[in-house]
């Protein structure tokens, strides 16, 4: 999970600093799928302490990769509510 994270905001800064202009610029240098680049990118939208307690180690034993890659609401309310709590 860490490592999903790292790789997501080092690609978020490469994007905001203009090395890459698109996810599919990314995903092209990378040699991965469009759609799997956008999908660990959208790991930088995760409410900070839900970040925070992965880097730390406390998250919930259920929250794993595969969880993290679906889709989760953009409230960070509702992120805590479904990653940190009812994982499901």
């Amino acid at each position: 999970m860490v490592e999903a994270l790292a790789q997501a905001f080092r690609w978020k800064r490469m994007l905001d600093t203009g090395r890459y202009a698109s996810i599919s610029e990314i995903a092209g240098a990378e040699k991965i799928d469009r759609g799997y680049a956008g999908t660990i990118l959208r790991l930088t939208l995760m409410a900070p302490d839900i970040v925070e307690s992965i880097l730390d180690g406390r998250q919930p034993p259920e929250l794993g990769v595969p969880t993290l890659l679906k889709p989760f609401p953009p409230d960070w309310s509702k992120q805590r509510d479904r990653l940190m709590n009812d994982i499901s």
